[in-house]
């Protein structure tokens, strides 16, 4: 489920609160926007000269982001952390003691600029989240193109995890996971918004910190490829995206993936899809 309102707006729409919040926030890059992107240059080639992009901003609402508001709302809505059960001396160390053990606090994910980390972490900590893991994920390609042949380009991008006091939920089938994740490409999906994060990815960690039917939240919704990804794995969605734009390309993607899930479900085969390819007569 996705709107189009402003995360503030929350309470009128009854939503479940999270086991986890995915968001991208604004990273305030302003008029540099496109130094980022191949879009700088008239063809995408730096040696026609910049394009009509060049100096110019991803988004008019960047500047009217309050990170302070946003992460009252991320606290608020994350749910409370699991009452800690005593240990039973009577089935310590049995599969049921085991079971009883298992954290199922929630958390959240913040990808974010390289130096907005530290304030995010001093401001979430002020909302009760007072811990956090940081995440680096590695590209094998750089998004950079501004001056790429004078200096080293950046090919990673990063995220915070924060939860309050106990770990979160935390599903690694006993493997152990390090805080550097390689960034998979996304070719298959439909480019909706400049900073759309890949499906594969989101998929992962929505499959880490949440079990099936659980809530997951992205305040920030953007292309709405975060609700996808918890839709693919039969988590519980929602999102807010204030930009019309972007809002109805969310929800027409939603609906179309919906769409397939079920027809896989019911036929075997996404069949509208494959009547688009070659029309059937079923």
């Amino acid at each position: 489920m996705i709107y189009r309102d402003h995360f503030q707006n929350y309470k009128s729409y009854q939503i479940p609160k999270a086991q986890l919040i995915i968001a991208d926030i604004p990273y305030n890059i302003g008029e540099n926007a496109y130094a980022s992107h191949r879009q700088w240059y008239k063809d995408g080639d730096n040696k026609n000269g910049e394009s009509e992009l060049a100096g110019t901003e991803f988004f008019d609402t960047d500047k009217n982001f309050r990170p302070a508001e946003f992460m009252h709302f991320c606290s608020t809505m994350l749910r409370s952390e699991p009452k800690r059960i005593k240990d039973n001396p009577e089935i310590e160390g049995t599969e049921k003691s085991n079971k009883r053990k298992k954290s199922g606090a929630p958390c959240m994910i913040v990808f974010c600029a390289f130096d907005q980390q530290m304030y995010l972490i001093e401001l979430a900590k002020r909302y009760g989240l007072n811990n956090y893991i940081n995440l680096v994920f590695r590209k094998n390609f750089s998004a950079q193109v501004l001056k790429a042949n004078m200096k080293i380009v950046g090919n990673c991008e990063y995220a915070l995890i924060f939860y309050r006091e106990r770990l979160p939920k935390f599903n690694n089938n006993g493997k152990m996971i390090f805080n550097c994740m390689d960034w998979p490409r996304d070719n298959e999906s439909e480019k909706i918004h400049p900073t759309q994060k890949p499906i594969k990815l989101l998929e992962r960690l929505i499959e880490i910190f949440t079990d099936e039917g659980d809530v997951v939240i992205d305040p920030c919704a953007g292309s709405g490829s975060t609700l996808i990804a918890a839709q693919n794995l039969n988590r519980k969605a929602y999102g807010f995206e204030i930009k019309k734009d972007f809002y109805l390309a969310a929800k027409k993607w939603i609906e179309q993936n919906a769409k397939l899930r079920s027809e896989i479900k019911e036929f075997g085969y996404a069949k509208t899809e494959l009547n688009k390819i070659n029309p059937t007569l079923f």
